[in-house]
């Protein structure tokens, strides 16, 4: 990591909220001192962003760090460097670890890591139910204030309507959103991929995409018959999205998330039987990958989170009914969604940006995810045409498991800035 020096980022193609242009960026200190065209030195280091796009740090409000617990997997200071050099400069972390992030004490120190090891702003996300067992609600006060920006029990659906809708309700006296881990445990029974084509050709136990719908459905009710506001994460189905799509135009207060890999590959990937393509929810089929780009174009889904999961290989080296669910994302995540929504023209540059970075921001209220004067310096410096391979034993993660080794592609972060430190690249 650099000295906390300012930086003149010179002739990028800038993302700011008055729109693209080509200009400089000039860094003071941990924050943005100018936004202009022929910015004058001062003394700052020079980064020459010539042919590349500035702009903000990315914001993932949905991956998993691992620590405490399964520090073998992953820890806060692997998982924000593989971050970093993925482009992410604020990741918020779910709860399931161990012991889970369900009180003040685990909060504070996930929050003290992050800060420790500086490659990101570390956000904890506190579980919504004690021990993530789906019957006591958690100190929901005592969490906010120890720096909790959101409560799920991800990783676990909550059985109970009750129990949610009560949730919803306690969540709402102290500003927190809840994060909906949608799948009817009932439904999955015992699938392993997504039901259909392949799961038949292949002979594995599918899960129906009604597991996901129907809690989708469910959670979507219970946030307007509480008049409060609720998260549906990783939507990964075409039925799922039109039910959002459609509570949406009814006024629910209801904001979503799908994932790089829902949108890049489908369940055909899964026909080598590697178990690095085993995910929760699964990878689904091509009419619903189509129709998860449909609803990011039409605002449907509100962002794209990563759902960065790393395994160690012991958890993906066994047989496929068996393997731990999960694909390591952050090294990944943002060149797959140029590959899939940018190069073939179904979003524009700008809208990728703004569902990477601004548009996560605001479905938690994080003061993240925009380049302006006065704010700080988090920064990510992108190369929109640079082809590269995916090689896993060069993630920075400590989770090797993915299952686009050898993929070609596009789309490159040359360099991350956060807090006005380089924290990758230079």
């Amino acid at each position: 990591m650099s000295a906390n020096v300012n930086y003149l980022i010179k002739g990028g193609k800038v993302l700011a909220p008055d729109g693209t242009r080509s200009c400089d960026v000039l860094t003071n200190g941990g924050t943005i001192e100018a936004i202009g065209e022929n910015l004058n030195t001062g003394g700052a280091e020079i980064i020459d962003a010539s042919g590349l796009w500035v702009i903000p740090g990315l914001v993932d409000i949905h991956c998993h760090l691992r620590e405490p617990g399964f520090e073998y997997k992953e820890d806060i200071a692997s998982g924000s460097a593989a971050a970093a050099k993925g482009g992410f400069t604020t990741i918020c972390c779910m709860a399931n670890t161990d012991p889970v992030n369900d009180n003040a004490v685990v909060t504070e120190f996930i929050k003290r890591k992050g800060i420790s090891a500086g490659f990101a702003h570390v956000l904890p996300i506190a579980a919504l139910t004690k021990g993530l067992a789906g019957e006591e609600l958690t100190e929901v006060g005592n969490l906010a204030e120890a720096g909790a920006v959101a409560l799920s029990d991800d990783g676990k659906s909550v059985k109970s309507a009750q129990r949610m809708r009560l949730a919803l309700s306690y969540a709402k006296r102290f500003g927190l959103k809840v994060i909906s881990h949608p799948e009817d445990l009932d439904l999955v029974n015992g699938g392993v991929m997504n039901e259909g084509y392949w799961s038949t050709a292949l002979g594995l136990p599918g899960t129906t995409r009604a597991a996901e719908e129907t809690i989708i459905a469910r959670d979507c009710m219970l946030a307007a018959t509480e008049n409060t506001t609720i998260h549906i994460a990783h939507v990964s189905t075409a039925g799922g999205a039109d039910i959002i799509r459609e509570a949406k135009k009814r006024g629910v207060k209801v904001t979503c998330e799908t994932a790089p890999h829902y949108i890049y590959a489908t369940d055909e990937l899964v026909k080598e039987y590697d178990s690095n393509t085993r995910v929760n929810p699964p990878l689904r089929a091509e009419a619903d990958r189509a129709a998860l780009i449909e609803a990011l174009r039409d605002g449907t889904i509100d962002c794209i989170a990563t759902d960065h999961a790393p395994h160690h290989i012991d958890d993906k080296n066994v047989e496929y009914s068996i393997a731990a669910s999960g694909i390591s994302g952050f090294d990944t995540a943002f060149a797959m969604c140029w590959t899939a929504l940018v190069k073939p023209g179904h979003l524009t540059p700008e809208d990728l940006f703004r569902k990477m970075t601004s548009s996560p921001s605001e479905v938690l209220g994080l003061d993240a995810g925009r380049l302006e004067t006065g704010r700080a310096a988090d920064i990510a410096i992108i190369d929109p045409n640079a082809e590269w391979t995916v090689d896993p034993s060069k993630f920075a993660s400590r989770g090797k498991n993915t299952p686009f080794a050898g993929h070609a592609l596009t789309g490159l972060v040359r360099c991350t800035i956060c807090g006005g430190k380089i924290v990758y690249g230079g």
